[in-house]
């Protein structure tokens, strides 16, 4: 008999170019020692250079896809990455009640990186109204915290901010620093419900593609292992610096893509 695995179940958008979205997720699944299942809630056509192309898949086939992992699968854990719109994210949580998984972390993708916003607000409304009171955890920088919020967010108020979005009912935040400036740390704060943790890591001058999905399914690997939810964010994060350190470019474009394997032995690239 072989022996079995731990399965985590991503639902995101697919990314051609292999550093972002499902491949990211389940690159760290996989490196985690776990059993990576995918729900594809969105097609890219993308590469180091951009996004050329988008296109979401009728829902029907995505709750089929959905329905399908959990009705052979063992699920540990669920992250939930892009949405693409309102249907998705009604489809999405219809899902998450039928199958009631244990741990779901959501990294509420809205926001590229050119700071084009990338959900309608008919879709925000339903993202904060059917899947952040049933997330476990939820990872948003800070330009998604702040369209969640409706207000700026600094250094000084980002502690202000991780309670404010406790407050809308979700019940931990991951608060990411990577767009707070000014600093040579960054520094990702958790409120896990009852006190705020901090994780600070040397900035790496290094633009990384994929560093929130890798993120988000490195957490959700860990709870499924698990840790409790502050260490499964700190040997996330940790997990995270680890690939940025060993992050190489295989495209024509400026940004790199992350080693999800710099754990183990380096291969020939």
């Amino acid at each position: 008999m072989h022996p079995c695995r731990t399965s985590v179940l991503t639902i995101a958008g697919s990314d051609s170019g292999g550093g972002a979205g499902i491949q990211a997720d389940l690159k760290t699944i996989a490196a985690h020692g776990l059993h990576g299942l995918s729900a594809i809630a969105a097609l890219t056509a993308q590469h180091t250079r951009g996004v050329t192309a988008v296109q979401v898949p009728d829902v029907g086939f995505l709750r089929a896809q959905i329905d399908a992992c959990f009705e052979d699968f063992a699920v540990a854990a669920v992250k939930l990455g892009m949405l693409a719109n309102a249907t998705v994210i009604h489809a999405v949580a219809d899902a998450l009640e039928r199958h009631a998984p244990k741990q779901v972390v959501l990294d509420p993708v809205m926001v590229a990186s050119s700071g084009a916003r990338l959900l309608e607000p008919e879709a925000l409304d339903a993202l904060r109204q059917r899947l952040l009171p049933r997330a476990t955890l939820i990872t948003p920088n800070i330009p998604e915290a702040e369209l969640l919020l409706g207000r700026v967010i600094d250094d000084a108020s980002a502690d202000a901010a991780l309670q404010a979005l406790r407050d809308l009912g979700v019940a931990g935040v991951l608060l990411k620093g990577g767009h707070l400036d000014g600093t040579p740390q960054m520094i990702d704060r958790l409120h896990d419900g009852e006190i705020v943790h901090r994780f600070e890591h040397p900035r790496l001058e290094v633009e990384g593609h994929g560093t929130g999905c890798t993120l988000a399914s490195a957490i959700a690997s860990r709870l499924a292992l698990g840790d409790p939810l502050p260490d499964a964010c700190r040997a996330a994060a940790d997990y995270v610096h680890g690939a940025l350190v060993s992050a190489y470019r295989p495209g024509k474009g400026s940004v790199a893509v992350l080693d999800h394997f710099w754990e183990r032995q380096a291969l020939p690239r």
